[in-house]
């Protein structure tokens, strides 16, 4: 190939590059879309919230049955494990000596009986002996006062002598004072069913019976305590005595009602403020999504520890057919009351102390905006701060930022 061909390519070459620059140069420039983003309008209604707290099962009631008294065990009727009633029989007690002690007592009484009989007879007597020996006193004084007056008209007559009216009268002086001494013995006496000696004397020996009778039903109590029986409905989880065996100080048995039972849910103060007593409540066993009871609450308890901000919401949960057991971990979601208000998602939110959304202006920029959250049920959210109609990104932990213009889904 020869120099000009060699140059007529080359200047070919050049042509095309110049052509090529030229078109590119007079493309026009693209412009980028503005990233497009999930929104949602702020909306005025009502949530039902709710709170999520875990905790444990617990007995509906918890009974540590103890014996007060000393006698060794004759038998123990259940076992651990064992489902037992109200008033079924748990273990027996020795009673030898309480019967003895019984006899002892009733002996005693029915002879403070029978002293008390004679006694009501003997006072009888009595009261009746002095009432004729006043009766008698007063006779004898009638008759040596008329003596008195025949002997005091035969003096005045000159038919007996000074000395003998003189030991009529000392007669009649101690007629008079056997008559009063009489009367005092009566008065002392007095009757059965009032007041005086025998009444009071019978009233002491029917004291003594009573003590007596007393103390016998005392024993008859405490061999009734020797039978011990279940207090409630529910099943013995821990046995502590065996034939033989002395009660002593000790737990002997414990017995757990378990339908119904407590779901024990720990909240902080944050967590329990709302919740009140009835709300309903949903109670799942941990590990086992299949077991979830419905209840309601108990019972809001205040700080466990003093100082603390640890609260207990008390669920009580019916537990027909023994599912729940005591200890089980579990989950519970408690009911709060209805809010009313401007709605968004809780997703909406950009810090987790929801105080902060991004909504999206008529110029389609996005703006950053402080809020404060009322309530949510898990999904929904009532705030303040934002007026009704408001769009707002649904999706708070998106790319965009604060000034950025978005695309969205009217």
């Amino acid at each position: 190939m020869g120099v000009r061909s060699t140059n007529f390519i080359a200047r070919l070459l050049c042509a095309a590059a110049i052509v090529l620059s030229v078109s590119a140069c007079s493309k026009p420039k693209q412009v980028a879309a503005p990233p497009f983003v999930a929104t949602t309008v702020a909306s005025f209604g009502t949530i039902s919230p709710s709170e999520s707290l875990a905790g444990i099962v617990a007995p509906y009631e918890n009974v540590a049955v103890q014996s007060t008294l000393s006698e060794p065990a004759d038998s123990g009727e259940v076992q651990e494990g064992d489902v037992v009633r109200k008033g079924q029989v748990l273990a027996r007690l020795d009673t030898s000596d309480l019967q003895a002690q019984l006899a002892s007592d009733m002996a005693t009484a029915q002879s403070n009986g029978a002293n008390t009989t004679h006694a009501v007879f003997q006072g009888s007597l009595t009261i009746a002996q002095g009432q004729d020996a006043l009766h008698q006193a007063e006779a004898t004084l009638l008759n040596d006062n008329t003596n008195l007056r025949r002997d005091l008209n035969l003096l005045k007559q000159g038919y007996i002598s000074q000395q003998a009216v003189d030991q009529q009268q000392a007669v009649v002086r101690n007629d008079e004072a056997a008559v009063a001494s009489a009367r005092s013995t009566v008065s002392a006496n007095g009757s059965l069913s009032g007041q005086g000696l025998q009444a009071s004397s019978v009233q002491q020996s029917r004291a003594q019976e009573q003590v007596a009778l007393a103390q016998a039903e005392q024993v008859r109590v405490q061999i009734d305590k020797a039978t011990i029986t279940s207090p409630i409905d529910g099943v013995v989880v821990n046995r502590n005595l065996n034939p033989g065996e002395y009660p002593g100080n000790r737990q002997l048995f414990t017995i757990q009602q378990m339908n119904p039972v407590y779901a024990v849910l720990r909240a902080s103060s944050s967590q329990v403020t709302g919740i009140s007593v009835d709300a309903p409540a949903s109670v799942e066993v941990a590990g086992a999504r299949d077991l979830r009871v419905q209840g309601k609450v108990a019972g809001v308890l205040n700080q466990i520890v003093p100082g603390s901000t640890d609260f207990i919401v008390k669920v009580l949960l019916p537990n027909t057919g023994s599912k729940l057991r005591s200890g089980m971990a579990v989950s519970g979601t408690v009911a709060k009351p209805s809010l009313r208000g401007i709605r968004v998602p809780v997703t909406a939110f950009v810090d987790d102390n929801h105080n902060t959304l991004l909504i999206v202006g008529s110029d389609d920029v996005v703006k950053t905006v402080t809020v404060r959250e009322i309530g949510n049920d898990g999904t929904t959210s009532v705030i303040a701060g934002v007026t009704p109609g408001t769009r707002v990104v649904s999706n708070g932990q998106s790319s965009v930022g604060d000034g950025e213009r978005v695309s969205y889904q009217p």
